[in-house]
């Protein structure tokens, strides 16, 4: 197994001046790692973001940054580059994403929306959204999730929401009532497609997919999928795959016990829109599409039985059928104490899987070959989860992050 070298810890100084003006200030340096990564100099794939989410109420969401063109990894680079950022980028990392030239972090517990130079990592401004889960793009405009109400379960808790965010002005211009606590979303032609989770409602989980027409921002019609939706994912045969949590198998729940699973929603002929075609019968924490290949992972906690069974699964989105158990082939995943992230490198489909551990410390970034093999590990944040690929700023291969 390839070992990384040891760490090399660099000063980035922004400054005499500016920093004689903050001497009696503690100012973060971020950490540097080189990793046995062979750099492609005709890749159109600059870099890879990554937020670690840090234990809730901790205040120690921290983002990272992979360099492809100089195989060095990143440590905590928001308070190196906006150093007079008092509580740097916030409580509870929930998800990352690049549109333009724009780096876009949704910090939950926060309550807002970090936007980013996407070359630099200096922060442009925030946007303040109650309770922000996720964020998606369409012709100029962010559609960010939003629980809408309080950190808090509560039966009573009410519908969820989507803002909509001009992405030139950064500035909320329209907001739309979908299910309750809403999570991820997908657009598909001229719709939004939100999966309701419901998940401050337990144990009368939603069970629906919100369709907003993006033309009007109206939602049209729900989708009944199943219960405790989370993820999802557009493949490139028109169809969504969306993930549910179940109700963590309790026996108590009125629904009885109810796992994890993955569904397959297409249109189908005599119908208008989405509807559910194939229950694949796997549970799914997370996943990743690259071409005809589903990569994802499972944490499944068995009440009755106080296990965590883990699952590292690639599903064949064209066929449906499952090809793998595991698409982690050299043993290396006993290693992964916590699989947190997965995301796949758009041109030469590598997969990294983040590893939160025990949620307090630090953790791990694996790279796997398409192979399955392990290339490199390298140290993270505390709960690395959440991953975005920059592009170079052109064909030529031009450098484009700075520091």
């Amino acid at each position: 197994m390839k070992r990384p070298v040891a760490y090399i810890v660099l000063i980035w100084i922004l400054g005499m001046g500016f920093l004689s003006c903050r001497e009696d200030e503690h100012i973060i340096v971020a950490e540097y790692q080189r990793i046995p990564d062979p750099v492609d100099p005709n890749s159109r794939i600059a870099g890879m973001y990554l937020v670690n989410e840090g234990n809730m109420g901790s205040n120690k969401c921290t983002l990272d940054y992979l360099d492809f063109t100089t195989s060095v990894y990143m440590r905590n680079i928001y308070p190196e580059r906006n150093p007079t950022v008092v509580k740097e980028l916030g409580d509870v990392g929930n998800d990352v994403q690049i549109y333009g030239e724009k780096l876009y972090v949704v910090v939950n517990c926060s309550h807002k929306m970090e936007v980013l130079d996407a070359r630099t990592g200096i922060r442009l401004t925030q946007i303040d959204i109650p309770n922000c889960r996720y964020v998606r793009f369409y012709r100029g405009q962010a559609y960010v999730s939003s629980y809408v109400a309080g950190v808090l379960i509560d039966p009573n808790a009410p519908l969820g929401a989507v803002y909509k965010v001009d992405t030139t002005t950064l500035k909320i211009i329209d907001k739309v009532t979908v299910g309750y606590q809403p999570e991820e979303m997908e657009v598909l032609g001229e719709y939004l497609y939100v999966a309701n989770s419901g998940g401050y409602r337990v144990p009368y989980y939603d069970n629906t997919v919100s369709v907003v027409e993006l033309e009007r921002f109206k939602q049209v019609r729900k989708i009944p999928v199943g219960l405790n939706l989370h993820r999802i994912r557009k493949d490139d045969y028109g169809r969504l795959w969306v993930s549910s949590r179940g109700n963590y198998n309790d026996i108590y729940s009125p629904y009885g016990s109810v796992s994890s699973n993955l569904f397959v929603l297409e249109k189908k002929m005599g119908y208008n829109d989405m509807v559910v075609t194939d229950t694949i019968g796997i549970p799914c924490s997370n996943m990743a599409i690259h071409g005809d290949s589903l990569f994802l992972y499972s944490h499944e906690y068995d009440n009755q039985g106080g296990e965590s069974m883990l699952t590292y699964a690639i599903i064949n989105v064209r066929t449906k059928e499952v090809v793998s158990k595991n698409f982690i082939t050299d043993g290396t995943e006993s290693e992964i104490k916590m699989p947190y992230g997965i995301a796949v490198h758009p041109e030469t489909g590598a997969i990294y899987v983040s590893d939160a551990k025990n949620y307090v410390s630090t953790g791990t970034l694996s790279c796997y070959d398409k192979n399955g093999k392990r290339q490199w590990r390298v140290q993270t944040g505390d709960i690395p989860a959440h991953m975005a690929f920059l592009k170079k700023i052109n064909e030529c291969g031009t450098l484009v992050f700075l520091y």
